[in-house]
């Protein structure tokens, strides 16, 4: 649902003595979601297949860190209190500014994993993220409605406010909190009603009009979200895999296809930069939907499909995170948010 190269378009406005990390993007908040929705994903393989378990705790683990570190110790905590006119302009932004939503919605799916160490601050977390989420949303949605927007800034990211109130409802149901079925059901309404006008103008823009920089094109996967992320919220919020809901999940599969097509070349088009982990949580969310729908169909084919897609889903996370992890303790972490 996350990128440093849409982030960047956003003009620095520095203020004080000494701004600190103003280069950061707050798309690095992808890296959370990414990591926690792997965490779920194997999760859930441990529980059908037994695939050990200290994994998804491991990665869960490396989750919560990631976090605490953008927050509290490096990134967006200091570059708040040190320049905070960075911040602003990156905010209203008409691309990156959307990508704020990348915070909120680690919080969402952040008490998976703090659930089992302190359900209490799980639950301040998602209260928090529900919040946030709803307020972001209507605020992105009367920007847009407010001024003339230019289709060439309809990229990606705009999913992300909107359609990310399709989190929502995901960690309900481990919460067990009361007076949420209201609050969940409007997530997953407003969240899939936007998706099918903002995925259409995506897609027009993406046919009609100049393509996306390299530095963008991470942010194609996003588009996978809408459909996988929002199979996973229906089965969240009734507790069945229907005929809709399985549409849901088949129309995520023939992007994903689509996508994973289009990016193969991004390697050599686009060197490294954190922007890509703008790819993570949408094939993390994949997998996570692909293994629920393998519990439903008890199929053995379907069975393959999950844990290709989980396996997938961690090369790719795991390479990113080393690559990630090099970059910064080699000194380019400025570089590689460039």
């Amino acid at each position: 649902m996350t990128t440093a190269a849409v982030s960047r378009e956003a003009s620095p406005v520095r203020a004080g003595p000494a701004p600190r990390f103003e280069y950061l993007p707050v798309a690095l908040f992808g890296a959370v979601m990414g990591l926690t929705g792997l965490t779920v994903a194997w999760r859930l393989a441990s529980a059908r297949y037994g695939l050990p378990s200290l994994v998804a705790e491991a990665i869960g683990w490396s989750a919560l860190l990631t976090f605490l570190v953008l927050v509290l110790a490096l990134a967006y905590g200091v570059k708040a209190v040190t320049a905070w006119p960075t911040v602003l302009a990156e905010f209203r932004h008409p691309i990156a500014g959307n990508l704020f939503g990348t915070v909120l919605i680690s919080l969402l799916l952040l008490p998976f994993v703090l659930n089992g160490i302190n359900p209490l601050l799980a639950a301040a977390a998602w209260v928090t993220g529900a919040a946030g989420m709803v307020v972001f949303a209507v605020l992105i949605v009367s920007r847009w409605m407010g001024s003339r927007q230019q289709l060439a800034h309809a990229t990606p990211a705009w999913m992300v406010p909107v359609v990310g109130l399709l989190d929502i409802p995901l960690a309900a149901p481990m919460l067990g909190l009361p007076h949420t079925q209201t609050l969940t059901m409007f997530a997953l309404s407003v969240g899939l009603f936007f998706a099918i006008p903002l995925f259409t103008l995506v897609f027009s823009r993406l046919v009609f009009e100049e393509p996306l920089p390299a530095g963008q094109r991470p942010t194609l996967m996003i588009l996978v979200a809408p459909f996988v992320v929002g199979f996973s919220s229906y089965t969240a919020t009734f507790g069945r895999i229907d005929a809709f809901a399985e549409a849901l999940f088949l129309i995520g599969l023939f992007v994903l296809v689509v996508l994973v097509g289009r990016l193969r070349d991004m390697p050599r088009c686009c060197p490294f930069r954190v922007s890509w982990w703008a790819v993570s949580f949408p094939l993390a969310a994949t997998a996570v939907a692909a293994l629920r729908y393998a519990g439903h169909a008890d199929d053995a084919a379907i069975d393959v499909l999950a844990l290709g897609l989980l396996a997938f889903a961690t090369l790719v996370i795991a390479a990113l995170a080393a690559r990630t992890v090099f970059g910064i303790a080699r000194g380019e972490l400025r570089r590689l948010t460039s």
